[in-house]
């Protein structure tokens, strides 16, 4: 990128490969702390999926599904700290909160890049993998919840925790109404079991989940750029009003969880170079399993 575009000498460049699918919300993350240190400065965030380097030329089941699921995706962001650039930004970042556990073996080796019996490399998956990504949204959300629910929900998820704690209490755990925090949801379009299982966890709508299952049936799972594919197709629908907020989630392997949660700050029109712009009317789509 620094030699395509002919970037001058001082510019600050950072590679962050192999951090899996939620390295776009990492990569925001830095940006962020970047921004926060240099006064007046622009960042760009370059999302890829490259599905060469991890593509698996054996026959293990396990080692052969990321084959099927990835494809080649792209794309890029701009952030600004200039404040005279407010007034044409589209969106502002409000939170970022990242959750990593890969300090438990179980959610290390649950995605992880291997040799199989004949020296075939690729990255297996395994079957505890929805149990951990569940795991590591409930912690992701335990930190975030304070920062973005209502008073109310806040009072009653740990009025829950407590009791269980205290008492011993055999009751599910409350699962706060996110809804009433967020108006869109960019849930990484990792697979058709990953948006099953946040819609019904979060007790999501089918509209809100629709950006992820569209994305994923259009463009397969283009890695850390899927919640971007997920936002243009918000956007490209024109349901993206001032003062919406958008919660981006993102898996990877690690295990990680990642979310980043920005509030629009107009009404944001649809993109001449939308990936979607030739094919939103047709969209969405219904799917058959």
């Amino acid at each position: 990128i620094v030699n395509k575009y002919k970037l001058r000498g001082n510019v600050k460049s950072f590679n962050l490969g192999g951090m899996g699918c939620s390295a776009g919300v990492i990569s925001i993350d830095l940006a962020k702390d970047m921004l926060q240190v240099h006064r007046n400065t622009y960042a760009v965030v370059v999302s890829t999926e490259n599905i060469t380097q991890n593509w698996y030329f054996g026959n293990k089941k396990a080692m052969l599904i990321p084959n099927c699921l990835f494809r080649v995706g792209g794309t890029a962001i701009l952030l600004s700290n200039k404040g005279r650039d407010r007034r044409r930004s589209k969106y502002k970042m409000v939170h970022t909160v990242r959750t990593h556990k890969g300090a438990d073996e179980k959610a290390f080796n649950c995605v992880y890049q291997e040799q199989d019996d004949n020296g075939k490399t690729g990255v297996s998956l395994s079957k505890d993998l929805m149990a951990i990504a569940g795991e590591a949204l409930k912690a992701n959300i335990t930190t975030m919840g304070p920062l973005v629910l209502p008073i109310s929900e806040q009072i009653l998820f740990f009025a829950t925790l407590v009791a269980k704690k205290l008492f011993n209490a055999k009751m599910k755990p409350y699962i706060p109404d996110f809804k009433l925090a967020f108006d869109h949801f960019c849930i990484h379009a990792g697979g058709r079991a990953v948006i099953d299982e946040l819609e019904k966890n979060l007790q999501l709508s089918e509209r809100h989940v629709e950006a992820s299952r569209m994305t994923l049936h259009r463009f397969g799972n283009t890695s850390s750029s899927s919640i971007w594919y997920e936002l243009a197709y918000i956007e490209a629908k024109g349901r993206m009003k001032k003062g919406n907020r958008v919660w981006q989630i993102a898996f990877g392997s690690g295990f990680k969880c990642n979310s980043a949660v920005w509030v629009a700050l107009n009404n944001v029109k649809p993109s001449v170079s939308s990936p979607w712009e030739h094919c939103i009317d047709r969209y969405p789509v219904k799917l058959e399993y």
